[in-house]
């Protein structure tokens, strides 16, 4: 059937459809609303065929094209000024329809239909999904904004300017130590948004998995100082566990972009440790305590921002201080040394430390040797957190006895530590 029509026929057609289509979803909105709307489902596909025809005129100049978008622009004027007249508020999403249905027409005369539908379609949701982004903004906070500049600027502005070589004996490669802190930000960024977006929501469970996409060791504090508000200490305890559990993969993820050979060996026992958590986790949170006669008291809680740059400069700072501490550490101590040192890094925060190690593997160490640190650095961190879990779930009286969640939480976290070593046995 294409072969027997015209080309220009069917860019005629595409153009009719795609402004019919905006033109449609303006009717049925002013048919809704009760609302003055330039334009309908008739006058937006004639503002489409025009841009259309002003193309066909233009070809090969513009003046013909420009002078029409003058035209459906002051259209456009006259329409907002009648709003602005008439109502004490007035958008200018319609107008900018108008102009797009016109540029759209001009678009699919140069044979751009790709841009042209994408326009429309994008369009389309923007109008439909109207009510659906204004709640979203509700949702975000002038400083929450400020934050994903911080991200941008992480990402777009200073990643593309560093040098992609190696400097110096110890081989630091500007780009690579900064593209390492641009994917820790994301995923701890992508964490802080889903806690915005279900703030209120999902229960423990959710902030313990979105919670644990952060930091495991922050969830595992925070976690432990809201269950000293509460007599019930499973859903606490439990949620801590799945936390760490999440840990795992978020290693697994950071391994595997940094050194995929490294994590050929790690990925497996990462993932049956963080089912295991995850598993063992969700069921012990669902157990009763033998006082729960009613709900948890349950408090908000969303991560800090996890995207101060003073925090970036400094993560970088430390992945530095890892690369060269492991390099003098696998050079003069070897594989105990480096286990040694993996141990002690359980206490701090171990994305420096892990990630310096998939710098390191097969320039300094087996990846046997590697594996066997990172895992032995991950054991560590959970014992830690365990610990901390029973330091901050001290109630007022801050007796022992009544620290049920930190108690729980520091025997979960053992047995999971010492799952975590198993693997040694095997790599």
């Amino acid at each position: 059937m294409f072969n027997f029509i015209p080309p220009e026929v069917l860019k005629l057609l595409l153009v009719f459809f795609l402004s019919f289509l905006i033109g449609l979803e303006r009717e049925e909105w002013k048919s809704i609303s009760g609302k003055y709307a330039f334009g309908g489902i008739r006058t937006y596909p004639l503002i489409g065929l025009i841009g259309y025809s002003m193309a066909s005129l233009s070809n090969p100049q513009l003046l013909p094209l420009t002078g029409g978008f003058l035209v459906i622009g002051s259209l456009m004027l006259l329409s907002y000024w009648h709003k602005i007249q008439t109502f004490k508020t007035a958008g200018l999403t319609t107008e900018m329809v108008g102009l797009t249905t016109y540029i759209v027409g001009a678009l699919v005369y140069h044979d751009q239909l790709w841009i042209a539908s994408t326009l429309v379609i994008t369009s389309l949701l923007l109008l439909e999904l109207k009510s659906v982004l204004e709640s979203l903004a509700h949702q975000f906070s002038p400083e929450d904004i400020l934050t994903f500049t911080k991200f941008l600027f992480l990402t777009a502005v200073i990643l593309p300017i560093l040098p992609n070589k190696n400097f110096g004996i110890f081989e630091i490669n500007p780009f690579k130590t900064w593209l390492i802190v641009v994917a820790v930000s994301a995923i701890s960024y992508a964490s802080f948004i889903l806690q915005k977006v279900f703030k209120n929501r999902g229960g423990l469970i959710l902030i313990a998995i979105l919670g644990g996409a952060y930091s495991s060791t922050v969830t595992t504090v925070a976690l432990a100082k809201q269950s000293t508000s509460n007599t019930y200490s499973h859903p606490y305890s439990g949620g801590i566990l799945i936390a760490s559990g999440i840990m795992y993969l978020r290693l697994a993820l950071l391994v595997n972009l940094f050194n995929p050979q490294l994590g050929k060996k790690l990925t497996l026992w990462f993932v049956l440790l963080a089912l295991t958590a995850i598993i063992v986790g969700s069921f012990w949170s669902s157990r009763k305590d033998k006082t729960m006669t009613e709900s948890i008291e349950q408090k908000n809680y969303i991560s800090p921002n996890p995207l101060e740059l003073k925090a970036a400069f400094f993560f970088a700072f430390l992945f530095i201080i890892m690369i060269v501490l492991t390099h003098y550490t696998a050079l003069y101590l070897g594989r105990s040394g480096l286990y040694l040192l993996a141990g002690i890094m359980g206490v701090t925060d171990i994305d420096p430390f892990i990630l310096g190690i998939t710098q390191s593997a097969r320039q300094l160490t087996s990846l046997s040797v590697a594996s066997g640190a990172i895992l032995i650095a991950a054991s560590s961190n959970n014992l830690i957190k365990g610990i901390y879990a029973l330091i901050f779930s001290a109630p007022r009286s801050g007796s022992l006895r009544d620290r049920k969640t930190g108690r729980q939480s520091l025997g979960l976290l053992l047995f999971l530590a010492i799952l975590g070593l198993i693997p040694l046995f095997f790599i």
